[in-house]
């Protein structure tokens, strides 16, 4: 199956289960390719058919956008060098979880969680360590007990107690001698760590764009450069997200506009574009535009957020 092909079959899953998805997009430069939500699952989805290209500067794009705006970064794959991506198994690169299709398919349609997760030595399971420790103290098995009959250390049987994954082998011999079921399913979705790595530097704008961020750095924002991905800057107070645009009023800021503008209304978020003349035209496809001349005569953040209540309409 080629990528747009997995896209597509992809974005019929989501929409199935009830999910509001951003529009198509037919650009490559772009870090991710869905954002999608259902109720207070936000998905920010990358799609690659071999997940080898996925690389670390990819990653810590989609983990920043995601942990910005309070959603799960996903990789959508079917192969890696090492071999297919496997039905029912979460793996992760670089931090970030990565699914099959059809595991995507069985957990948003038919309710069937994946219960397996790969991990480098191989795969593993998650038991409930409570229940591990309740039954252990109810039939008074001890740790050597427990130990010597999943192959393992009492050091281990502590350590499953708290939470970590264990092999199939040693879970499937747990829940055997217990004579309880100790396996616990898997969210793939609740992955919502704070973003790693360094942020990308501003001084990476220059002329009026920078201008424009000196402009909102003192009005109070905090200003977050983003890389391969249709808005430039996420300029945030501990109120506000905004999916901020900067350029010159033409066709490719117009494209990328309405990108913006589709996106705002899925991450429920407002987005603004800051151009260096704006002359009659207040929105692109509802994305408002503010001016440098207008931006220097605000004086704080909440005008900012009344001009784009305004010209967002």
């Amino acid at each position: 199956m080629n990528r747009q092909q997995l896209i597509e079959d992809l974005r019929t899953v989501l929409a199935k289960a009830g999910f509001f998805l951003s529009d198509k997009h037919d650009t490559r430069l772009i870090c991710f390719d869905i954002v999608t939500r259902r109720d207070d699952d936000l998905l920010i989805v990358k799609v690659l058919t071999n997940i080898d290209s996925f690389n670390a500067q990819n990653a810590m794009q989609l983990k920043m956008i995601s942990g910005i705006l309070g959603a799960s970064p996903l990789l959508v794959g079917e192969r890696s060098g090492a071999g297919k991506i496997e039905d029912g198994v979460i793996y992760s690169r670089f931090g970030v979880p990565i699914l099959s299709l059809t595991t995507v398919s069985e957990f948003l349609l038919e309710g069937v969680p994946p219960f397996v997760f790969s991990a480098p030595g191989g795969l593993y399971v998650k038991m409930d360590g409570d229940i591990i420790r309740r039954i252990r103290g109810k039939k008074r098995v001890s740790l050597g007990m427990l130990a010597e009959t999943a192959g393992v250390s009492r050091r281990t049987i502590q350590m499953y107690e708290d939470g970590m994954g264990a092999t199939l082998d040693v879970a499937i011999r747990l829940e055997e001698f217990l004579g309880q079921p100790l396996v616990v399913a898997l969210n793939p979705f609740s992955h919502k760590e704070a973003p790693v790595g360094e942020a990308l530097d501003l001084n990476m704008f220059e002329g009026f764009e920078r201008d424009i961020l000196d402009h909102l750095g003192k009005l109070g924002y905090s200003l977050i450069p983003t890389a391969r991905c249709p808005f430039d800057v996420f300029t945030k107070d501990p109120k506000t997200v905004l999916l901020t645009g900067l350029g010159k009023l033409a066709k490719p800021l117009e494209r990328r506009a309405t990108i913006v503008a589709n996106i705002s209304r899925v991450v429920e978020r407002d987005s603004v574009i800051f151009v260096d003349r704006r002359r009659v035209r207040e929105n692109i496809a509802g994305t408002p535009l503010i001016g440098s001349k207008e931006l220097k005569k605000v004086k704080d953040r909440e005008e900012i957020l009344e001009i784009i209540s305004e010209r967002k309409k």
